[in-house]
């Protein structure tokens, strides 16, 4: 089992008090190499093409060119630089590589990733292309897999990949989220399960094993998770109130689900903006040894 990281990642250059927590991907990192030894493996950078096999070629001619309208770099929230190019190649890259990893060995993980707010035409919400549809395309074009199951659960909804393989009945998209949380134009997934603010623990995982449940009568061959902590307390865009413990019991049903059916699993990573950024590396963390438990 392999955890696929991305260089550079914390390359980004971002102005002064902007609300992306850059620096906690190389904390992540570091994390699990020092207190949780892991085989951790650099990803590779994506290219061109392999954007296009899921985006509108006009929209990846402008992140090449850096000829975005202001309209577009203000709904992606990053100003375009080379560095966000390069990043966000390497972030593709990163889930791509764990995907082969997956194909051959049942699981892997990639410490970045989880951009599911882009779209096919435009990047929203930080994200500049969807790894997730991408490594999806990739799978049922080069690793003979037809099913695949997008297993959303990050505080926010996956509008983009949902909005994406809307039309599509061979991929099964699972989103629960704050009802109230960005994107205040939700998409439609194939199963939504919004949740209230301030849900805890509780209410979370009596909502995650039916969806669950449902994910199973789809029969995937491929579950991709976007494992987001933004759910945990506290966090500053999250409005939800789970416990790193909840989070925990969280990955776990994952898991087990993606084990006990023998079906292969890439995590990726997702939202995480805790006011004490320590926790959301925390939480992180957590998500990866799990997976690394579960699939020793």
């Amino acid at each position: 089992m392999r955890l696929i990281y991305t260089e550079n990642m914390h390359s980004l250059v971002l102005p002064a008090g902007h609300k992306f927590p850059v620096g906690k991907y190389d904390r992540i990192y570091q994390g699990l190499h020092q207190s949780h030894p892991v085989s951790l493996q650099l990803g590779t950078l994506a290219s061109w093409d392999d954007v296009r096999i899921v985006h509108d070629n006009v929209y990846v001619e402008n992140i090449r060119n850096g000829t975005l309208p202001v309209s577009a770099v203000r709904r992606l929230g990053f100003p375009w630089s080379e560095s966000l190019t390069t990043r966000s190649l390497r972030s593709v890259g990163g889930t791509l590589t764990a995907l082969a990893w997956a194909m051959s060995t049942g699981a892997a993980g990639h410490i970045a990733g989880g951009t599911h707010h882009a779209h096919k035409d435009y990047g929203a919400g930080y994200c500049v292309w969807n790894d997730l549809a991408i490594a999806t395309a990739t799978a049922r074009r080069h690793h003979g897999v037809r099913r695949v199951a997008i297993v959303d659960l990050d505080v926010h909804q996956g509008d983009g990949t949902a909005a994406i393989f809307e039309d599509d009945p061979d991929v099964f998209t699972l989103s629960l989220h704050g009802a109230k949380n960005f994107p205040f134009q939700k998409a439609a997934s194939s199963l939504d399960v919004p949740l209230a603010d301030g849900s805890e623990d509780t209410t979370y995982l009596r909502a995650l094993a039916p969806a669950l449940e449902q994910v199973a009568a789809f029969d995937p061959e491929l579950v991709l998770y976007q494992s987001g902590v933004d759910g945990l307390a506290g966090d500053r865009l999250g409005r939800l109130a789970l416990t790193g413990e909840g989070l925990r019991r969280r990955d776990a049903q994952v898991f087990a689900f993606a084990r006990s059916r023998g079906v292969p699993i890439v995590v990726t990573l997702g939202g995480g903006y805790h006011r004490d950024i320590d926790r959301s590396v925390a939480a992180h963390v957590q998500v990866y040894r799990g997976l690394v438990d579960a699939f020793a």
